[in-house]
């Protein structure tokens, strides 16, 4: 076992040469450990959905952040690369302040949250993020050909509500779909909702701020769950812990969106924290704090696979 990043600078830059096929253009960080990554394929970018992700990829030879989980890497994996599939977000606006849906631009934006440590002794250390977030615009990248996914948007008629909930960066594919919608000009509402722990966490705040300027249909709708307002009850604007399941089911949630978000005219797509989404395998146990799944059906909503057309729930798995 060595070292992990051990080769001297010409192998490593043999293996980039190699490798990689991609460069990043540019790095917008929100804060030390969530940035936005635009990444620009050497060949063009095929035709996708948004909605859709593909797998980023840099060598275990590569250096990582200084102050993340020290990783040992064995000889017979240290010239590979390690890979991670990523939901391809977009960046909302051009630089002419345009709606700006994934077939507009050149490049992939990619909504990243920094992995410092595995969240228990037994997992392996995390492989990508620890260096992916040593890199700066100019640097090189792999970007894998396929991208895939079945979160997509089907089914649905010019004004029906589009509903999304995110948690963190579960974000990035609603700002895909969201593009979208509002670049065709969808009649319904569109809205985005996000849950992160705080205010700082909010790496789109800006470009929703314009849209709902410019689109009254669309509603980007952030709750926090630990800035001062969720934990202090002391705090003049004590709200406590926001969270989406008991936004939905208070009915908060429809009154911010200016909908009754009804399964008869409403879809439902869901990203990110498992506990937020609460499927249950079979055969497992239910969690005691439900999530939004076992609230949507009671609600009269149902899975995709057994509804088409308003009333239905689509989910994308991180896990």
């Amino acid at each position: 076992m060595i070292d992990s990043a051990p080769l001297d600078a010409k192998e490593a830059s043999e293996l980039r040469q190699k490798f990689y096929n991609a460069t990043i253009i540019e790095r917008i960080d929100a804060h030390d450990e969530l940035a936005r990554f635009r990444i620009r394929p050497d060949n063009p970018i095929p035709p996708f959905k948004p909605g859709q992700y593909v797998a980023i990829g840099l060598g275990n030879w590569e250096p990582r952040l200084p102050g993340t989980q020290e990783e040992v890497v064995p000889e017979k994996r240290l010239r590979k690369l390690s890979r991670r599939a990523y939901s391809i977000s977009c960046p909302l606006l051009d630089d002419q302040d345009q709606v700006a849906p994934v077939d507009s631009i050149d490049y992939l934006e990619f909504y990243i949250t920094l992995v410092r440590s595995a969240d228990s002794p037994e997992k392996k250390p995390p492989v990508l993020t620890p260096r992916l977030f040593q890199l700066k615009a100019g640097d090189r990248i792999e970007v894998q050909k396929k991208i895939t996914g079945q979160y997509v948007l089907e089914n649905y008629e010019p004004d029906h509500t589009i509903l999304m909930l995110g948690t963190g960066t579960g974000e990035a594919p609603h700002n895909a779909m969201s593009a979208m919608l509002l670049a065709a000009n969808h009649r319904g509402r569109v809205i985005n909702v996000t849950s992160v722990r705080r205010r700082a966490d909010l790496a789109y705040a800006v470009e929703h701020a314009k849209l709902m300027k410019r689109y009254p249909q669309y509603r980007y709708l952030p709750f926090t769950t630990r800035d001062p307002e969720n934990l202090d009850p002391k705090h003049p604007q004590y709200v406590g812990k926001q969270y989406l399941q008991d936004l939905f089911t208070s009915g908060q949630l429809a009154e911010a969106a200016g909908d009754d978000l009804s399964p008869d005219h409403t879809h439902v797509f869901l990203c990110g924290n498992p506990a937020m989404i609460g499927y249950v395998p079979p055969g497992g146990e239910a969690p005691t704090r439900p999530g939004m799944l076992p609230i949507l059906r009671e609600a009269g909503f149902a899975d995709e696979h057994d509804a088409h057309g308003p009333g239905t729930i689509r989910f994308e798995k991180y896990w």
